[in-house]
């Protein structure tokens, strides 16, 4: 009978292309992987890959042997989920990866209610970006993640995965209360000038952000160049920069900036995403259900104003 954990070796060397990164995200050692692997070709009796340069390319018969580890692999865990559903209470560990947002504005009080209806389920945090979230995930480090997509940049359709849309969350510009950028600009274009606070370029907001102002007619000055909304928020609100903010940040994060709606009124969409074979579990399910239940409660943010197409 083949052995599982060599399967999962597998399944992720196709997916990462070299021994090193299996090794990395299995808590193994390459030589430990490499031994395990040339175990299962013994086991299968077949060569399932050939050394490529520094990394290896898979054979056909490891391409299917893939398919069905993956099979299996969604099975079993369907399966102690279902074991797990029949005992009377929510308990275990639960590993989770969200970007800073979600862990800021939704986690805690998803925990808070977490706690007082489950007191046997601990849930453990990583703060991860969508992208290494969902490698964690794939290779069973984490349970659940937190996901994020923006307009005009659909995320990938990932094979094995259970997606649920949590909240779609307002993405608006934010100016300073007070000070030389405070003055609400008519169109986008109006602050081509300005000190921009925004994403780097290759990540899913970095693009977005500057889609938005190239669209507009103009390359952003971005005088702080960083992935955390807060400092963003906070530089926003000493006077020294413009952004885009999250309105879901902005409610308690918010004081001394200005929220003007954009042009098409664009919004995010936050989603949790967990094996397939894993959605069933009772702590998937309360986790997803205490998030959505806090989701649902988040006020909308008022907006000072809100600017007009540019053209017009």
């Amino acid at each position: 009978m083949l052995n599982v954990m060599r399967l999962r070796m597998l399944c992720e060397l196709q997916r990462r292309g070299t021994l090193a990164e299996v090794a990395y995200a299995l808590s193994y050692t390459p030589s430990a992987v490499s031994q395990q692997l040339s175990l299962l070709e013994r086991e299968t009796g077949v060569t399932l890959f050939e050394r490529v340069g520094r990394g290896v390319r898979l054979t056909d018969d490891a391409v299917g042997l893939v398919a069905h580890a993956e099979a299996v692999l969604a099975r079993l865990e369907q399966a102690e989920s279902e074991l797990a559903a029949a005992q009377p209470h929510v308990r275990g560990t639960l590993r989770v990866a969200s970007f800073q947002t979600v862990v800021v504005e939704l986690v805690p009080p998803a925990l808070t209610l977490l706690a007082e209806r489950h007191p046997q389920l601990q849930v453990e945090i990583a703060h991860r970006e969508v992208g290494p979230a969902y490698e964690g995930l794939l290779s069973h480090r984490f349970d659940v993640i937190l996901g994020e997509e923006y307009p005009g940049l659909p995320g990938e359709i990932r094979s094995g995965v259970d997606r649920q849309d949590l909240v779609r969350d307002r993405l608006c510009l934010a100016v300073p209360a007070v000070g030389r950028w405070s003055a609400s600009p008519s169109v986008l274009a109006d602050l081509t000038t300005a000190p921009w606070a925004m994403d780097p370029p290759a990540t899913p907001t970095g693009d977005w952000s500057r889609a938005v102002c190239r669209t507009a007619g103009f390359e952003p000055r971005i005088a702080f160049e960083n992935a955390d909304p807060l400092l963003q928020a906070h530089l926003v609100r000493s006077g020294h920069a413009v952004a885009f903010i999250p309105a879901l940040i902005a409610g308690r994060h918010g004081d001394g900036v200005q929220l003007i709606g954009l042009p098409g009124d664009p919004h995010r969409t936050l989603h949790t995403a967990v094996r397939a074979g894993r959605a069933g579990h009772p702590a998937v399910r309360a986790f997803r259900a205490a998030l959505a239940e806090v989701a649902s409660e988040r006020v909308a943010t008022p907006l000072a104003g809100w600017l007009a197409a540019d053209g017009s």
